[in-house]
């Protein structure tokens, strides 16, 4: 179908008129009551209201891009705009890739879905031994292995590990759930399947994602070295959110090691090329490289979420789940394939409708931005629904949810005045050792305590009384996603100082898991 000529002239005179908006050729085919002006004026207020400093949108329907843009800045402070070709990183949207990799392996024979783990990576094991003997790939792609959400994630972070010092270390922790009954967002499992595709291959995960996926789409300015980032230019900065409200940018972090959850660096211009390959199920021009079959098993649901039967919800989902590498849920009706993506400073979204062909990339450059509302705002002006105001809906969730954060100041609130430690500062420092990281240390500096973390210099801190055997963190880098905590030196009956406990509050880097026993 072609779209009419009064809609032509529109959408000719629309990119003639705004300079920065990019637009499909005439004759992609977009339904004639989508207003692409209103569209531009809902993504740039968005933008504005939620005061994240760049965002860049990206639109394809039926195979073609039909609308890309960018709003706001590179920088914050500066004027420099973001584009359709701005660099940002789109952390676990690097997912879908490796769902994809392992995928065409599987089509080569190389793989087959159902192998066991510890056919490929003999010191796999999880801490129930009987899931480390049993998961398979789709196990560990979907999220069901029995780990907690976010769980062993403070042992990679910005730490000098290899892949596999990583996934040797996963045994130690805790167990969240029998395996396979249930759901624990995992980025260890994709490392785990990032060295799957190394071993098999005898080539990194990077490298097997430019031969076998960028290269044939033509995908250029997809990265994992942020050592290129200056190189290609046109890139946007991380910004930390303080307070809620302040955006300071923060250099790029190295997630190059565990690229298979999160290490790809993009752009809009980019990944409507990979948005178009996945909504055309695996075909590239004459190329098939995804199959039939192996399109059907990444989008089919292998760990369902629970939904409230009771009450309606916003998105009218009769289902929701996870596939391999992909969210599932329908959204009033129609298939939903989805993910967002969290780095230090950034969040992005990929969303697809395929029975729609419709596909909506958003990139941001910051720590709360509108991922979700945008492309719900645009299914409903595609699927001919009355719009939502998705954008001020989500952000006043966001700020409810800010409020409701208290966790910091309930803390600070329970400080205990005028104590005193019980030792000698000299009785704290020593050599602390943990099996799920290895060692910490603190010392004793100058009259102050200092703690450093073996494999993470990052994490390096000062610490200052807080109360009892209670000491603050004063972390020497600042990080986007934890600014406060407390470490505790443990006792025995004697008063002898035996290990530390960590209290740091945050959503995604859970310290307690570095809990550690004084050895020396």
């Amino acid at each position: 179908m072609h779209p009419t000529t009064s809609l032509f002239r529109r959408l000719v005179l629309f990119c003639i008129l705004q300079s920065t908006l990019f637009l499909a050729p005439a004759w992609a085919q977009v339904p004639a009551t989508v207003d692409f002006k209103k569209l531009d004026a809902y993504f740039a207020n968005a933008q504005k209201t939620w005061g994240v400093p760049g965002i860049s949108v990206g639109i394809v329907k039926d195979g073609k891009v039909v609308f890309t843009k960018g709003y706001g800045v590179l920088t914050q402070g500066t004027s420099t705009p973001v584009d359709d070709k701005t660099l940002y990183a789109i952390a676990s949207n690097s997912k879908a890739f490796t769902s994809a990799i392992i995928g065409m392996l599987v089509q080569e024979g190389k793989l087959h879905w159902d192998d066991k783990v510890t056919k490929y990576l003999p010191y796999f094991a999880l801490p129930d031994p009987y899931a480390g003997q049993n998961a398979t790939l789709r196990d560990i792609l979907s999220h069901r292995v029995g780990l907690g959400t976010f769980s062993g994630d403070i042992v990679w972070y910005n730490a000098d590990f290899t892949s596999e010092e990583i996934i040797r270390r996963i045994k130690y922790l805790p167990s969240a759930y029998p395996f396979r009954a249930g759901y624990g967002y995992s980025n260890l499992m994709f490392i785990t399947a990032g060295e799957i595709i190394k071993q098999v291959t005898g080539k990194s995960w990077y490298d097997n994602v430019k031969e076998r996926i960028l290269n044939p789409l033509g995908m250029t300015r997809t990265i994992v070295n942020i050592a290129q980032v200056p190189q290609l230019g046109n890139a946007a900065s991380p910004h930390a959110l303080l307070n809620n409200t302040t955006h300071q940018p923060i250099p790029y972090t190295s997630w190059e090691e565990i690229a298979a959850t999160g290490g790809l660096i993009s752009c809009v211009d980019d990944l409507c090329k990979w948005m178009i390959f996945n909504l055309n199920n695996g075909i590239h021009g004459k190329d098939t490289l995804l199959t039939p079959q192996t399109r059907t098993m990444v989008w089919s649901t292998h760990n369902s979420f629970i939904l409230d039967r009771t009450k309606p919800n916003d998105f009218g989902s009769t289902f929701a789940g996870y596939g391999l590498g992909w969210g599932l849920r329908d959204y009033h009706g129609h298939l939903k394939v989805s993910h967002t993506g969290g780095y230090d400073g950034m969040i992005t979204s990929v969303s697809l409708l395929p029975d729609q062909k419709l596909g909506v990339v958003i990139l941001t450059n910051g720590l709360k931005a509108p991922i979700n509302a945008l492309p719900h705002y645009v299914f409903d002006a595609f699927l001919g629904r009355t719009v939502t105001d998705w954008s001020q809906k989500d952000l006043d969730r966001a700020n409810q949810s800010y409020a409701r954060d208290t966790r910091v100041a309930d803390l600070k609130a329970k400080r205990i005045p005028n104590t005193k430690p019980t030792q000698a500062l000299s009785t704290y420092a020593g050599t602390y050792q943990t099996d799920v990281y290895g060692t910490i240390t603190v010392r004793e500096v100058n009259g102050a305590l200092e703690i450093d973390f073996e494999h993470t210099p990052n994490l390096a801190a000062t610490l200052t009384h807080w109360h009892y055997d209670t000491f603050q963190l004063h972390w020497k880098k600042d990080h986007p996603w934890f600014t406060f905590g407390t470490v505790k030196f443990t006792t025995d009956n004697n008063q002898r100082v035996t290990g530390i406990e960590f209290e740091v509050p945050n959503d995604d880097f859970w310290f307690e898991e570095l809990n550690a026993k004084k050895v020396r």
